[in-house]
């Protein structure tokens, strides 16, 4: 797994901070409000709309801020219909890529913000495709092992379908074609032992860059600083980060 991965699992645990609450159920709403929007307000039959509601129940979202979300994009709401989905692409130091979704409602607002972060972080913003081309899209699942042997249920993720996992201690995080990804959920969430945290279409790179020590906690100090955006809805990054790095990461955070 890279180390942005790494990363991400990092940002998932510590996710749950009260003090992240507010702006995490902001992200959220907007993600059910557009996925509604595209795709219609039934999530049994909008695969996206049902991911964004699950992961809002997951991280204790009060229902009836759901089904505001999912009416706002539905039509049936105020200012759903406002927010446009646009990605940003740049580099960081050490000229690892990075790839910004974003749902605004001022394109000009979010742009002039995720430049200005990129360049105070030691970054710039790159043009369409000089990042995303070494992209793909994949679902990626985490999950906790609350009974049983993790690396056991890791082979049983890879049975059931998963491309790749990565266990780090009681979490896991499973990464599954995205063609497949809906099957594969499904069946992750069926293994004995296994609580599903969190499922989500990623951007996952092909190819990663290697940072050093110095040039891993600038680029990871950039990563919190664009995810802090209220327009930004997720980041992804090539960068390799050591473990040295993760660690200093985490006890900081």
């Amino acid at each position: 797994m890279s180390g942005h991965s790494k990363w991400s699992t990092i940002k998932h645990k510590k996710g749950a901070a009260d003090q992240k609450r507010g702006q995490a159920f902001t992200k959220l709403s907007r993600e059910i409000i557009v996925a509604s929007r595209s795709g219609g307000s039934d999530t049994d039959m909008n695969f996206r709309l049902r991911l964004a509601v699950e992961n809002a129940r997951a991280q204790n979202m009060p229902k009836e801020n759901i089904e505001r979300a999912i009416a706002k994009g539905a039509g049936t709401g105020a200012d759903g219909g406002q927010l446009e989905e646009v990605v940003y692409e740049g580099y960081g130091p050490g000229g690892a890529g990075i790839i910004i979704q974003t749902l605004t409602d001022n394109k000009n607002r979010t742009a002039s913000d995720v430049r200005s972060r990129l360049a105070k972080g030691g970054g710039n913003m790159a043009a369409s495709n000089a990042v995303a081309w070494n992209f793909e899209k994949k679902g990626q699942i985490s999950v906790t092992v609350t009974e049983g042997e993790p690396d056991e249920i890791a082979l049983q993720a890879v049975d059931v379908g998963a491309d790749d996992v990565d266990v780090q201690g009681s979490h896991i995080t499973v990464t599954a074609p995205f063609h497949g990804f809906e099957q594969v959920r499904q069946k992750v969430a069926q293994i004995n032992g296994v609580q599903v945290d969190q499922a989500e279409v990623a951007m996952i790179s092909k190819t990663t860059v290697p940072l050093d020590q110095s040039k891993s906690m600038q680029m990871l100090r950039l990563l919190d600083a664009l995810e802090d955006l209220d327009d930004v809805q997720k980041v992804y990054s090539n960068a390799d980060f050591p473990d040295s790095a993760l660690a200093e990461y985490a006890r900081a955070s």
